[in-house]
């Protein structure tokens, strides 16, 4: 299972925040491959590439956004769920404190794919430090033109907006995230209607979760091979795990998925 990390693999450098460091190291490759296909194609290529959700549900994430209905005369919106609440999980935070980018780039690509032009990042009050360096990340892909108007040349236009939470546990739930978003107090809806129809603002809509996001500029920048050549059949790519509790070296993991928790928790976790 020898593989070299990628999500993981500049934390703790402040300097691998910075889009000079982004593009220095291939970054928004996969953003200029994505703009070179028809959004239908590229949703394709999501669905083969086997990638799941990393929020919790492990749903395919091309097949949510093929569910984004087309023909109606509504926007579309995408909202990435970085509201990470869950006693123990920190793996949001690590890519939004050292690689923004990879997520920026990943909202890019997923809103190209649907055709969506305004995306809001929903991030959990307590980030602080999460929340500075992620609006000055964005502040950076706009001076370079990768949000905004016409991005790279390609006559798309899209707006990312960071919202900041008001540190309520249930607003990591999808649709209580949606509900605070509008203004109003964080409560799951009742469901059908499901986001993708009946998301923000009463129009379809697709979540994602933030290591999610992160992975598609690496899968269309080094293609669906590569993908699916870590993990398993049924679920390809790496996952970061956290550890954390009773063992000698707590911390974040990135592994294929399929690696054994024993080795995980005994091994890289020290036991």
């Amino acid at each position: 299972m020898g593989f070299e990390p990628y999500l993981l693999k500049h934390q703790g450098d402040a300097k691998a925040r910075t889009l000079d460091h982004y593009l220095a190291r291939s970054g928004y490759q996969g953003a200029r491959k994505a703009f070179e296909l028809q959004p239908a194609a590229l949703i394709d290529l999501v669905k083969n590439s086997g990638l799941r959700g990393r929020g919790g549900a492990g749903f395919p994430t091309g097949m949510k956004w093929g569910f984004v209905p087309k023909n109606i005369p509504k926007p579309r919106y995408l909202c990435v769920n970085a509201d990470e609440s869950e006693p123990g999980t920190f793996k949001d935070r690590a890519i939004i404190e050292y690689d923004p980018h990879t997520l920026l780039e990943g909202i890019l690509i997923c809103c190209r794919a649907v055709e969506i032009h305004a995306a809001y990042i929903y991030m959990r009050a307590e980030f602080t430090l999460g929340a500075k360096i992620m609006q000055q990340a964005i502040d950076e892909a706009y001076a370079g033109g990768y949000f905004g108007k016409n991005i790279v040349g390609s006559g798309f236009d899209l707006d990312v907006t960071l919202h900041r939470g008001g540190g309520a546990y249930i607003c990591g739930e999808e649709t209580a995230l949606l509900t605070s978003l509008e203004g109003n107090p964080g409560q799951p809806r009742i469901k059908p209607p499901f986001p993708a129809v009946v998301g923000l603002f009463g129009s379809p809509t697709v979540i994602n979760n933030v290591e999610t996001l992160a992975n598609l500029g690496f899968i269309l920048d080094r293609g669906i091979a590569w993908h699916k050549g870590m993990g398993t059949e049924k679920s390809p790519g790496v996952k970061i795990f956290g550890v954390c509790g009773h063992v000698n070296k707590p911390g974040l993991f990135e592994k294929p998925l399929g690696y054994p928790m024993k080795q995980l928790i005994y091994e890289d976790a020290g036991g």
